[in-house]
């Protein structure tokens, strides 16, 4: 988890990286599902879309909005590989490990998390 506070702090300083919030919207179906559920949907959203060695669609793939793992992936850039490769330097052209897919889930979440207290408070 110490990865995750480390990037979350260069991101934080990242102009665009830090223009990504969770909405009202987003807070509500995080109320309703569950953070367990919407881990869920992180694991299988970045286990289909950016874990394969070749994404068809590569930078395209990850929808600006519509999920709170959406808004997180933009904001966390694990968005498409490319963005991966940047901030988290897991090589484009192999197949995430489970370990590598695993940091970008617990990276989602933690995002999740701090954008819930912070609209909470």
């Amino acid at each position: 988890m110490d990865g995750c506070m480390d990037i979350l702090d260069r991101l934080s300083k990242s102009k665009f990286r830090s223009s990504f919030k969770l909405k009202r919207k987003d807070i509500d179906y995080i109320n309703q599902k569950g953070f367990e559920t919407i881990k869920a949907h992180a694991q299988d959203f970045i286990s289909k879309r950016v874990a394969p060695a070749f994404v068809a669609n590569d930078g395209k793939q990850t929808p600006m909005k519509g999920h709170p793992v959406f808004i997180a992936q933009h904001a966390t850039a694990t968005c498409c590989r490319k963005c991966i490769n940047k901030w988290h330097k897991f090589p484009a052209g192999t197949q995430l490990t489970q370990q590598q897919q695993d940091y970008i889930v617990d990276l989602i979440m933690e995002w999740i998390r701090r954008q819930f207290i912070i609209y909470n408070l």
